[in-house]
């Protein structure tokens, strides 16, 4: 994952980004990525998965 981290309290996941941070431009160029989880990824110890994406318009 980029710059994604996920927590668990009892039953609320929290997911912190910095939104400060960037990671380049998207394949199709149009926006610049911000955090992504790289696909649907596995919450620890549950049976539940997170599919993210932060990103901002290319100016």
């Amino acid at each position: 994952m980029k710059n994604v981290d996920m927590k668990i309290e009892g039953n609320i996941l929290t997911i912190k980004v910095d939104l400060t941070k960037e990671f380049g431009p998207s394949s199709s160029g149009k926006t610049i990525i911000i955090a992504s989880s790289e696909g649907n990824v596995s919450i620890p110890d549950r049976d539940e998965k997170v599919g993210l994406n932060v990103y901002r318009k290319k100016p």
